[in-house]
């Protein structure tokens, strides 16, 4: 279950925030979050997907960078998120060489979650409204409970997803020429 320590913070307050250990928090609307600790399912799929993303930005020789769950995402004024995978752009890397806490106030290129079974709706409905505010312009949801892996693309303002399961091979918009499936997310 996801915690809060129950005092209401704002944005800056947030980003000096330090409890002395190496938890990692989000903000949301005041409160901070504790974000709780991968299970080893969750750890490899997010192993898989950055090597992915790497390799094909390598082969693309595209100047981005994968960032697995360290870079935070301004979403609102007084919410701030941390996917569990984002690409950010040779500017935002710039950016974050500058600022004490890794938080964007701008939209990273592409921004990923893992569903963990204790907060679904997170992912699926919290995060997909604030990410398409933000304008991050292609999310993916990867669900290992269910085996998919939904990707949203942001069509004037709102998401369109798409569904992939088993054999389904995988469209991304950034990445049109990946050839993964489905399944391969989950076969780890």
């Amino acid at each position: 279950m996801v915690q809060s320590l129950g005092k209401t913070y704002s944005f800056d307050e947030y980003l000096t925030f330090s409890d002395g250990t190496d938890s990692k928090y989000e903000l949301v609307n005041g409160e901070l979050i504790l974000m709780p600790t991968a299970i080893g399912f969750h750890a490899l799929i997010l192993h898989f997907i950055f090597k992915l993303f790497e390799k094909e930005i390598e082969r693309l020789k595209l100047d981005f960078k994968v960032m697995p769950g360290t870079v935070g995402v301004r979403t609102a004024e007084n919410k701030s998120r941390i996917p569990d995978l984002t690409i950010l752009s040779s500017q935002q890397c710039q950016e974050i060489r500058q600022m004490k806490t890794a938080v964007l106030n701008s939209a990273p290129i592409l921004a990923v979650e893992i569903v963990s079974a204790n907060n679904k709706q997170d992912d699926y409905r919290y995060k997909r409204s604030e990410y398409a505010v933000r304008e991050i312009p292609e999310y993916w949801i990867i669900d290992p409970e269910l085996e998919r892996v939904s990707i949203l693309i942001l069509i004037d303002g709102f998401y369109e997803v798409t569904e992939y399961q088993k054999n389904d091979l995988i469209k991304s918009t950034l990445f049109p020429e990946l050839t993964v499936k489905a399944q391969d997310f989950f076969a780890l």
